[in-house]
């Protein structure tokens, strides 16, 4: 038994490196780890040398329905929807290798990654409490996050009718609207 208990500690400090590297905010790991927080804290300023950004998570829905949030939110709910119903994994692996994918497709097309891994397990964490779910456009049929109680028969996304200004900017990275 003492053996497994030493592979399980082992894969949790593998998940934890995994999440440090990827920016994931402490209260993730101690949520997703059964490490104390103190074994944490070391792991964490080991791992990317510094100590861990303090103060609250994000906890509003709201973010997540701005016009590019949303795009990218929807983009890494997709991918992890996908990989939920394809592949066997633990919840925290699943969101993980989702958040691996929505980085490559954001760096492939030349966007900056709006999404922190800290924000996308906190959109399944929304999903998962009924907070936020997956709505088909009807002009596109691409699936966007929205609240629960939009009406899906008549919802138009943020890329089908984008707001006057959205894609105006210049900003690097920024999603361009032509």
């Amino acid at each position: 038994m003492r053996v497994k208990s030493i592979l399980t500690e082992a894969k949790q400090i593998e998940r934890a490196v995994q999440l440090i590297h990827l920016g994931a905010r402490l209260q993730v790991l101690e949520s997703e780890t059964d490490l104390s927080y103190e074994r944490l804290l070391r792991l964490y300023k080991e791992v990317s040398g510094k100590s861990p950004s303090k103060g609250q998570l994000p906890f509003s829905t709201d973010w997540f329905m701005t016009w590019q949030p949303n795009i990218h939110a929807s983009l890494f709910l997709n991918i992890h929807e996908y990989l939920n119903k394809a592949a066997e994994m633990d919840e925290i692996d699943t969101v993980i290798k989702a958040y691996q994918l929505y980085q490559e497709q954001t760096t492939a097309q030349g966007l900056e990654a709006m999404l922190s891994v800290t924000r996308a397990w906190r959109l399944v964490k929304f999903v998962d409490n009924g907070m936020l779910t997956l709505t088909k456009c009807s002009k596109c049929n691409g699936h966007f996050v929205t609240h629960p109680h939009e009406v899906a028969r008549h919802y138009v996304c943020g890329l089908c009718n984008p707001p006057a200004r959205a894609g105006k900017g210049r900003a690097q990275g920024a999603i361009q609207m032509h």
